[in-house]
C-alpha cells in the first residue's frame, strides 16, 4: 500500500506526495502527458527530441545537470508512445533545487538555434546508431507499420524518419512546447522524507505562477479491427532469423488487458512458460522465444518473438507456435499454472512499488492512466483473473485472421 495525498494547483498541475520518512532521499518526478502518439505523421520524433531539449537549458537555469549534481542529485528521463517522464533523486534537504530546475524548464526552455542544433544532432546520431546502422534496429519501425493502420502508434518514439528531426525548426519546437509542456498537462509527484504539507507548499511556491496552457482535444484515430492476416518478409543480413507475431489487444486499463497480460506470461515469460518449454527446450526450434504486451494506453500489441535455431525453417517455426497456440485456445490452463503467474505478477508489482523513485513514478503513471489509487488496486484486477478468462481471451485474441506476422532475416 502506497499512502499519498493529492492536490491540484490553480494552473492545473496535479501534485501527489508520498511521505517516506525511512529515508533522507527524495524523488521529484514530473510526468508530461505527451508521447509519440501526440505527433503528426509529417513531424514525428518530437516527443523524444524534447526529452533531450529539456536538458539543454531553461530561461533561468542554463545548466540543469551541474546545478543538480552540486545539490547531490541525479536525474534522467524517458519517452514512450504515451508519455514523457523526468525524474530527480537528491537529499531531501536540497529538494528545492530540483523543484526550481523542473519548474524553470516547465516555465520556458532556452529557445535558441544553438540549443536546438546541439540536441537535434544528438538525436539524429542516436537514430543512425541504434535504428539504421545496428542489426535489427528497424524492427519496431517495420512491425508497428505492419500492425497499425491509422493510430499514431504506427511509429516508434525515435520517429518515423530521420528527416523529421533533421528538418525541425525553432517554430515547430515552440509550438510543441507550449501545447504539451504546460502545468495542466503534467503530474508532479514527490516521494521521500518530507512532510506532505511542506511539499505542497513548495510545489505552490515553484510551480504555482506558471501559466496554464490552452485546453485542447486529445483524440486519436480509432484503429480498425483486423479481419485478415498480414505478412511482411524483411530481407536482412543479420546473425539470426527472427519471427514476430503480433495481435492488437485492449488498452492499458481496459477490462480485457489484465487477462491478456497474464496470457502472455503463460505463453512466454520465464523458463517455465509454454513456448520456452516446448519450443526452446524440447523441440529446439528457437534459441529464445518470448511473449509480451506493449501496455499501450490505447490499442496495444500482444507479441510473440523468437530467434530461430540454426537450420530451422520458417515453416517449422510457424508450425511450432501454431501448435502451442491451439492448446491454449482449446483447453483451460490449470489452477497451479495460473497461481504461478499470479505469484510472479504480485512479486513484480510489490517490488516496483518500493523505493522513493519507484513510488514517485508509479503514482504519476497511475494518475495519468486512471487515478493515483491504481497503484494500490491494480493487483486486485490481476488476481481476479480466472482460468476461464485466460481461455476466452486466447480464443478471442489469438485469431490467425487478426495476426500480423513478420519474418526478419534470410527470408529467401
Amino acid at each position: 500500500m502506497i499512502h499519498y495525498q493529492k492536490r491540484k494547483l490553480a494552473n492545473g498541475l496535479t501534485v501527489i506526495v508520498n511521505e517516506d520518512h525511512s529515508t533522507q532521499l527524495c524523488a521529484v518526478n514530473v510526468l508530461y502527458k505527451v508521447g509519440a502518439r501526440d505527433e503528426v505523421s509529417a513531424k514525428t520524433g518530437f516527443a523524444h527530441l524534447f526529452e533531450h531539449l529539456m536538458f539543454g537549458g531553461s530561461v533561468n537555469a542554463p545548466d540543469f545537470d551541474t546545478e543538480l549534481q552540486l545539490a547531490g542529485g541525479t536525474n534522467n528521463a524517458y519517452t514512450s508512445n504515451d508519455l514523457t517522464n523526468y525524474y530527480d533523486v537528491l537529499p531531501v534537504n536540497n529538494i528545492e533545487t530540483a523543484l526550481w530546475l523542473e519548474s524553470d524548464r516547465m516555465l520556458q526552455l532556452d529557445f535558441s538555434e544553438r540549443s536546438l542544433e546541439v540536441q537535434r544532432n544528438v538525436v539524429c546520431e542516436e537514430f543512425k546508431e541504434h535504428y539504421i546502422n545496428r542489426p535489427y534496429g528497424d524492427v519496431w519501425h517495420k512491425l508497428r507499420e505492419l500492425v497499425y493502420e491509422k493510430h499514431p502508434y504506427r511509429w516508434p518514439t525515435i520517429g518515423l524518419e530521420l528527416a523529421h528531426v533533421q528538418d525541425a525548426v525553432l517554430d515547430d519546437v515552440k509550438q510543441f512546447f507550449y501545447r504539451y509542456y504546460r502545468p495542466n498537462n503534467a503530474i508532479l509527484t514527490i516521494s521521500g522524507g518530507i512532510i506532505a504539507d511542506k511539499a505542497f507548499e513548495l510545489a505552490e511556491k515553484w510551480f504555482g505562477d506558471i501559466p496554464a496552457g490552452e485546453a485542447f482535444d486529445r483524440s486519436y484515430p480509432e484503429e480498425p479491427k483486423q479481419v485478415h492476416p498480414k505478412f511482411l518478409a524483411v530481407q536482412k543480413d543479420v546473425p539470426v532469423n527472427v519471427l514476430y507475431k503480433a495481435w492488437k489487444m485492449p488498452g492499458r486499463v481496459e477490462p480485457g488487458y489484465y487477462a491478456a497480460n497474464m496470457l502472455s506470461d503463460v505463453l512466454g515469460t520465464g523458463e517455465g512458460s509454454r513456448l520456452q518449454h516446448a519450443l526452446k527446450k524440447e523441440k529446439k526450434l528457437f534459441t529464445d522465444i518470448a511473449a509480451f504486451v506493449t501496455g499501450s494506453i490505447n490499442t496495444g500489441m500482444f507479441i510473440i518473438s523468437g530467434r530461430l535455431a540454426e537450420g530451422v525453417s520458417w515453416t517449422d517455426a510457424e508450425a511450432g507456435i501454431a501448435e502451442e497456440l491451439k492448446k491454449v485456445r482449446t483447453e483451460e490452463i490449470s489452477e497451479t499454472e495460473l497461481q504461478r503467474i499470479k505469484n510472479t505478477v504480485e512479486m513484480d508489482i510489490t517490488s516496483n512499488n518500493t523505493g522513493v523513485l519507484n513510488k514517485a513514478e508509479s503514482l504519476a503513471a497511475a494518475e495519468m492512466l486512471e487515478s493515483a489509487d491504481l497503484v494500490n488496486t491494480e493487483m486486485d484486477r490481476f488476481l481476479a483473473v480466472t482460468t476461464q478468462d485466460i481461455l476466452l481471451t486466447a480464443q478471442q485474441l489469438l485469431d490467425e485472421n487478426s495476426c500480423s506476422t513478420m519474418h526478419y532475416g534470410n527470408v529467401q
